[in-house]
């Protein structure tokens, strides 16, 4: 059983969902979901659970702390970043050292990638960092949902 689970909106371009939940539930993962990604520039993600929490890293190399935002609405957890690309203006004077691009692949970028909490999660209790470039966030589980040992009174 999945306890965090990718966010996904009903929209047009989820055509394709039933398909997708028929291949998810039989290869356990959904095999266009590596390739969505990949296409989609979004970053990879891997979420792991611990007793007392979740932990989710996300690649995000090239980024800067500066750069992501993570946003919280009820049980929707949301990553994203909006990098605006510069544009150049037309007629304007340029250094003749610098040149102008006769091709460019290398262009900021933007993403967003939401995930659906699951119910022992504690929204009050997320921490994040960032660090050589993978995002860290800590989701703490409800103190009520965690495993404890029950004492046996002799009597």
């Amino acid at each position: 059983m999945k306890a965090l689970t990718m966010y996904r909106p009903f929209t047009v371009e989820n055509a394709l969902s039933d398909f997708d939940r028929c291949l998810e539930s039989f290869f356990g993962d959904s095999v266009l979901a590596p390739a969505d990604r990949i296409f989609n520039h979004l970053p990879a993600v891997d979420v792991q659970e611990k007793e007392d929490a979740y932990l989710l890293e996300a690649e995000l190399p090239g980024y800067e702390e500066k750069d992501i935002q993570i946003h919280l609405d009820g049980r929707t957890l949301s990553i994203e970043s909006r990098q605006e690309e510069e544009k150049e203006e037309k007629g304007k004077d340029k250094d003749a050292k610098t040149g102008s691009y006769l091709i460019r692949e290398r262009r900021a970028s933007s993403f967003s990638r939401s995930f659906k909490l699951p119910e022992n999660a504690d929204p009050a209790q997320v921490s994040a960092s960032f660090k050589n470039g993978v995002l860290s966030m800590g989701i703490k589980k409800r103190s009520e949902s965690q495993k404890r040992l029950i004492p046996i009174n002799a009597g």
